[in-house]
Order: C-alpha cells, then structure tokens, then sequence
C-alpha cells in the first residue's frame, strides 16, 4: 500500500510596500514626496534606497543619464538599514513602465527585464547592511552599441522577500522593495511625439427637450517619440454653428515613457440637445525641455430634442391631414355646370 501524498502549503504570491524615489519634475513641478505604492507591514520602510557616491549620498533624488551607445560608467546606490536588526537586501536593477492610471513603476521581482534594467550591473546580487548602518553599493550602467536613441527608464530597487502566514493560514511570499529610479537617455536624434490614437464621445439624451443631458468623452493618448513627455489636456465641446456650450479645465497628463499610453476620461453635465454634439480634444504636450505644438483630434454625436422632434412631426402630420380633408372637402362641394 503507498504512503499517502505530502501536503504541501498553499503558496501565493504577494508584492507589497514598492516605495520608488526620485520622481521626474517636469517644467514648473516639483518633485513629490515618495510614497509606498500599497498597505505594508510595519516594518516595510526600515531601509532606505538613493543615490550616492563613493563617500555617501550625493543629494540626487534620481539616476539620471545622458550617455552614447558603447558608453560605461560606475556609480553607486546608498542601501541604509534603519531597523535595529541586521539585514541582507537584494540589489538589482530593472525596467520601469507606466500603469493603467498613469504611475510610474518597476516591474515585479519575477518578470526579468529586457531594456535598461539588463544594463545596470552590481559584483553581487545580495548584500548584508548591519542594522543602523549604510552601504553604499557600487554597479556599472553599459549601454549596448545598438542601443535605440531616446529615453529609457527603470530603477535600483532594494528588496527583503520573506515567506510569512497571513490571516487565512496560507503562506504569503511577500517581497518588499525600496527603489530609486534610474533615466537614461541615450544619443541620437530626438523625436518627441504625442498623439491622440482613439477617442469616443456619448450623450445621455434626456427625454423632456427642456432638460440637459450629459457628455462622456474618452481619449487615448500615445507617446509615439522616444522621450519622456507631459503636459495638460482639455475638451471643448461645440454645437451647430461653432455654438461653444462647454470647456473643461486642463487635466494634468502623466509623464508618458516612449510607447506608452494613458487614457482620459471627461464627464461634462448640463448639455443640451443641440442636435448634433462635437468634441474637440486639445492638448498640450511638453517634454522636460521643451513646449511641444500642440495636437487636436475631433469627434461628434448625435443629441436629438427627441419629444420636439416628435412634437414638430405630429404637428406636421396634423397640418397635412387637415390641408387633405380641406381639399377634399371643396372638392366635394364644388357645384357642377350645365349646358344651357
């Protein structure tokens, strides 16, 4: 008779407390406070992530770069242990991308990178900071010959992965992760490019022609350059004739790494049925240097007064039955001649 099966835990994966330092400021902004990107245990912020030199922290809220394809150099990121314990962190570099909502992040422990994040190399992949202490890590940035021109951008992240149990009784890997992000750009020719690759627009027509209704505009914006790029955006919204019935406020874009996108969406309320609705979406576009011109794209939807429609409709068809029966009426009436 065989033995019966071992059971194993139930295992998942979890990542939590991604705290990335060092935000981009774009013109007239400042950099924001670094935040944890989730709820984290109480000890997920007892170690910090910067960058540094040789001798300690430099004051840099960020790797930034500008270097030639072919090019190495070595700096150093400061690992600080704030805990009274001593720990060892994973040190490693990856790729950043932009979410959903527009945030900047790095991708998660177990998806390998593939563009600067593969560049950035540290003598080990573990190292032991002695609690209250720092160490400051030295790693090569090499940029390959074929490098594509234009920004890349990711982060040096500091990581603690402890297996723990979580409320339920399952086994939760959780991998903590400090981070500072790293902006390369490399030479070459500059493109920066913005565009409006979709748009949508819908009106919730009222049924009372003296009610007003609500517009829904949708857009998808794309980097289509290869530098960062920013900027505001805002929708006009016209009826027949050029009629300007509203203009939303500018909405601050997210910075847009080179390919990605981000999506905007705007509620205007109290629009009336103007019969047919148009929405012009304009932006503008700016890099970290630079205004760029600005880029416009147009949609339209129908908004029919439908009960005044109706009403103009009976009242033509009553206008028409009552000319009908008038006509025929004198027709019937009419008297009839004789030969004399």
């Amino acid at each position: 008779m065989s033995a019966p099966p071992t059971r194993r835990p139930n295992r998942r994966r979890a990542t939590i407390g991604l705290l990335v330092a060092g935000l981009l400021a774009l013109p007239g902004a400042t950099p924001a406070a670094a935040q944890p990107a989730g709820p984290a245990p109480a000890d997920a912020l007892t170690w910090a992530v910067q960058p540094s030199s040789a001798d300690g922290p430099t004051g840099r809220n960020y790797f930034v770069y500008d270097l030639a394809p072919g090019a190495e150099i070595t700096d150093h990121v400061a690992v600080r242990n704030l805990g009274d314990q001593d720990r060892t962190f994973t040190v490693y570099g990856t790729d950043g991308f932009l979410t959903e909502d527009g945030a900047f992040a790095l991708l998660p422990a177990d998806e390998p990178a593939t563009d600067i994040g593969t560049w950035i190399h540290f003598d080990q992949r573990e190292y032991a900071v002695p609690a209250g202490d720092r160490l400051d890590i030295p790693f090569r940035l090499t940029v390959p010959a074929n490098a594509t021109p234009g920004d890349h951008a990711g982060g040096v992240i500091g990581s603690i992965a402890q297996l723990r149990t979580d409320a339920s009784g399952q086994q939760v890997n959780v991998d903590q992760r400090v981070a500072a992000r790293v902006y390369l750009r490399v030479d070459g020719p500059v493109r920066p490019s913005v565009d409006v690759e979709s748009m949508s627009i819908s009106y919730d027509d009222p049924v009372s022609p003296w009610s007003d209704g609500d517009v829904e505009v949708s857009y998808q914006v794309r980097n289509t350059g290869n530098i960062r790029v920013g900027g505001t955006g805002a929708v006009l919204l016209d009826g027949p004739l050029g009629w300007e019935l509203a203009r939303t406020d500018p909405v601050d874009l997210p910075e847009l790494l080179p390919g990605s996108t981000f999506t905007v969406t705007e509620r205007i309320t109290g629009v009336p049925p103007a019969l047919r609705l148009t929405a012009t979406v304009d932006l503008a576009p700016t890099t970290v240097d630079e205004a760029l011109p600005p880029v416009t794209r147009t949609a339209g939807v129908w908004a029919p007064p439908w009960l005044l429609l109706a009403a103009i409709v009976a009242l033509a068809g009553w206008l028409g039955v009552r000319r009908w029966r008038t006509r025929r009426t004198a027709s019937g009436t009419a008297p009839t001649s004789t030969a004399p």
